[in-house]
């Protein structure tokens, strides 16, 4: 007789939506999320075959991901029916220099993830919301913190390193790197012979960054010290001179705050695009030149990190899109191969235009492959293995 896998949650909460799931082993039996948090906030809900579910009540309307949370919840035992969680596993963007691996969640942990907060303002605080909300409504149900920096910490130190004093790389200053989880999924997922080869993976969303694999390691990669550095995404600048940041502050009288809102909030896709949209699916349906200017920039920026990626490697044998805009943006993958052709590697346009998985031609030196990821699996698989060891 085989026994029935325990039940695991997983929470992956964002600024403004929460991901809720339930898997048992490998199958996900439940999925829902909650979207327009804080604003027009909606959900959707669906079971293990992919038909629609009735979604949780938002009543009253979550404020935050920490009430969306608490809704989610009782929702997800309720469609249950009576069979216990085992535990949940969160999505936390930030672990810092001491945290290179899943955790159970404790007090201790949860003070030392709130005082990297400054390090990612967009992502850590809405990650610990729904830890905390769970922790007063269940507080016997062991979680688990799995940490996007994690996957990084495979990095040789030179490509960790910033060019500053050592006293300041000693006390933490240093490249982390992000999307851990959508990375170490993806090395996992990689058809042969990729997966002992030199692959980099585009994750390319309204969070954007790519990584240097070697046999499904992490080597390199574009996002730093925080979740703002390396690619344009929807609304953060990535990569910009320091120079810049000093002017702002310098010559223009911008505060700390100011600074960090533009950088964040007011720019990427959305502030190349003339403030028309942070949403590549609206600028690439735009006539406006101003959006085919960000997307032209945004590709631009994509094709020269896979090429300085490929330098860490010695050489590339594979990239691979993957995320929102690497999973359905033709055009945007197109651009971006079309850069990186003379590294030999040849785009098919048929297979490109319905998704792969494999977008590159028969005769492609490198292979380019499409592959969808899937964080909230990675988290269920790590929180199985840690908390019911």
């Amino acid at each position: 007789m085989t026994s029935t896998p325990p039940l695991i949650g997983v929470i992956n909460a964002g600024s403004s939506s929460v991901k809720a799931g339930v898997f048992a082993g490998e199958r996900r039996v439940l999925s829902c999320v909650v979207e327009g948090i804080g604003a027009h906030p909606a959900t959707r809900a669906k079971d293990a075959d992919g038909t629609a579910l009735p979604p949780p009540a938002l009543d009253p309307a979550p404020r935050n991901p920490g009430e969306a949370a608490s809704l989610l919840l009782p929702w997800l035992r309720a469609q249950l029916g009576g069979q216990a969680l085992s535990a949940i596993g969160h999505r936390v963007v930030h672990g810092g220099a001491h945290h290179a691996k899943p955790e159970r969640i404790t007090p201790a942990l949860l003070a030392e993830l709130e005082a990297l907060v400054p390090l990612a303002p967009l992502h850590e605080p809405h990650n610990l919301a729904p830890i905390r909300a769970i922790a007063v409504m269940e507080p016997t149900l062991p979680q688990v913190a799995c940490f996007d920096t994690a996957f990084h910490r495979s990095m040789p130190a030179v490509n960790q390193a910033f060019a500053i004093p050592a006293a300041l790389a000693e006390a933490g200053i240093r490249r982390y790197g992000f999307h851990g989880l959508s990375y170490e999924y993806i090395a996992s997922a990689l058809p042969a012979p990729l997966p002992q080869g030199r692959v980099v993976v585009a994750h390319l969303g309204n969070g954007a960054s790519a990584c240097a694999m070697r046999a499904g390691v992490s080597v390199a990669t574009t996002m730093g010290f925080t979740a703002l550095d390396g690619l344009p995404m929807g609304t953060r600048s990535g990569a910009i001179d320091p120079g810049v940041v000093l002017h702002l502050m310098q010559a223009r009288g911008m505060s700390a705050d100011e600074v960090q809102d533009l950088l964040y909030k007011r720019s990427g896709l959305l502030g190349l695009s003339g403030g028309l949209s942070s949403d590549m699916r609206t600028l690439l349906a735009s006539d406006d030149p101003r959006a085919g200017f960000a997307v032209e920039v945004f590709c631009l920026a994509v094709s020269r990190a896979i090429a300085s990626l490929a330098v860490t490697l010695g050489g590339l044998d594979g990239i691979v899109f993957t995320a929102g805009i690497g999973e359905h943006a033709a055009p945007v993958r197109a651009a971006v191969l079309r850069h990186l052709a003379w590294l030999g590697v040849t785009l098919d346009e048929v297979a490109n235009a319905t998704h792969g998985p494999r977008i590159s031609t028969a005769d492609s030196r490198i292979a380019a492959l499409v592959l969808p990821t899937d964080e909230e699996r990675m988290i269920a698989r790590h929180t199985a293995s840690l908390a019911l060891s």
